[in-house]
């Protein structure tokens, strides 16, 4: 009887309540391989791992060769733990698109012109140049970790070329806008268990995000100190796991108005009660989704249903046609740049990684700037060329009937006193 190349083992999840399967196999080289099936079903595990160990030896997979949908599986064991889960499932979702593109190839036939296409797939499908580039940023990543690992010379997508993606225009909420957000907040609180007017207030205080917000405990609350940390979260009996976006841990100021509103919110709840924002049916249901171990850190990003689709009926209330809840943010990293704060203090204060993405908020100050720059032009004489114009003498020689070369000096070999004659006779008959 022959040596049995591939093996069915069970892998237990971290909390120790449920388990997947996986193929345990050894590669050409001698090195053991694995591969997560990501479910316990065992009938189903079982043929899988007797169709794998058929293809083995019949040499349609050879042992060191992975075809792409398998390549994934490898990869997110391997980097599972290293990276939030959120980002394993960008990775999930880029592979699959490019599986559809492709096919199911060897991922070792992966090449440049399949990233074009990849790229040109993505557009046809509708996606925008953005999300192409998220797309083909994830693919690039899960490359490179393969070529660290050893499994690859070269990126085959390391020289594609993102799509060009057009700046857009931030979203600004006006001082008329956000009054009115929070005045129908307040409104909307009463009819919902989620107290909507704190959150829109502390997120145009403090920058914060919605995840970062719905996550906040009040072990995060200095009320002494007037600050609250975004910190992460570890999985235990009253919170579960929860990861800040870049791993940027930090203190942020909080008014006295909004210590007294959060104050009067602690007031309101029972005793031992972490979350802040967080309702108390909701904080419930989690609870047994986490007992039942059906809740996950991708949950826990944003734990409250609906989220959304209830900020969208508060901009509808208050007569906003286009915005998002991250637009409160934008709002306050726009307000601080206009009030003094530096780029880089701003860049500490809202959690970036690097000075680009912070930089992407002096376009909401465009306006302003606009603003500065006409009150420049119309203060210096010598650009405010209309209020000259106006001023400037006319010959009682020249009216409405008078001939228009003669108005405009057509004989006159000086260019800058047939512009000046020009602009006379525009200001004077328009039409």
């Amino acid at each position: 009887m022959s040596k049995q190349l591939v093996r069915l083992r069970t892998r237990p999840s971290r909390d120790g309540k449920r388990f997947t399967y996986f193929l345990d196999y050894l590669d050409e080289d001698g090195k053991r391989r694995r591969i997560t099936l990501e479910h316990a079903d065992k009938r189903k595990a079982e043929r899988q791992c007797a169709q794998f160990e058929r293809e083995l030896r019949m040499g349609v997979v050879e042992p060191g060769s992975l075809k792409l949908s398998e390549f994934l599986e490898d990869s997110l064991t391997r980097t599972r733990g290293q990276v939030r889960e959120s980002t394993l499932v960008q990775y999930r979702l880029a592979m699959k698109r490019l599986i559809e593109t492709v096919g199911n190839i060897d991922y070792l036939k992966v090449a440049h012109k399949d990233g074009e296409r990849y790229i040109q797939a993505c557009l046809d499908r509708g996606n925008s140049p953005a999300t192409a580039n998220k797309n083909l940023r994830s693919l690039k990543r899960l490359f490179q970790l393969a070529v660290q690992r050893g499994q690859f010379e070269n990126n085959p997508f390391k020289y594609v070329q993102n799509p060009r993606v057009p700046r857009q225009k931030v979203r600004v909420y006006s001082e008329k806008e956000y009054l009115s957000l929070i005045r129908v907040a307040a409104k909307f609180s009463k009819e919902t268990t989620l107290r909507w007017d704190a959150l829109i207030i502390m997120a145009l205080c403090t920058g914060m995000r919605r995840g970062e917000l719905l996550n906040t405990t009040w072990k995060d609350i200095d009320f002494d100190m007037q600050s609250v940390d975004v910190a992460p979260k570890k999985d235990t009996k009253e919170t579960w796991q929860w990861h800040i976006k870049d791993n940027e841990r930090r203190t942020l100021p909080l008014t006295e108005e909004i210590v007294n509103l959060l104050a009067a919110i602690q007031a309101s709840q029972p005793d031992g009660y972490s979350y802040v924002f967080l309702p108390k049916s909701r904080y419930q249901h989690i609870q047994q989704r986490r007992q039942k171990g059906t809740w996950t850190v991708q949950d826990g990003i944003c734990p409250v249903n609906n989220f959304t689709r209830q900020f969208k009926v508060i901009l509808k209330d208050a007569g906003i046609e286009h915005g998002q809840f991250h637009d409160l943010r934008r709002t306050c990293l726009t307000h601080w740049l206009l009030n003094g704060l530096s780029e880089y203090d701003v860049m500490r204060l809202a959690g970036h990684s690097d000075f680009e993405t912070t930089r992407r908020f002096y376009l909401a100050v465009r306006q302003d700037l606009v603003q500065r720059a006409r009150a420049i032009s119309q203060a210096n004489p010598k650009l405010n060329f209309g209020t000259h114009l106006a001023r400037t003498s006319f010959s009682d020689g020249c009216n409405k009937s008078t001939s228009v070369d003669n108005s405009l000096e057509m004989n006159n070999t000086n260019p800058h006193k047939k512009m000046r004659a020009f602009y006379i006779l525009y200001l004077r008959y328009p039409e």
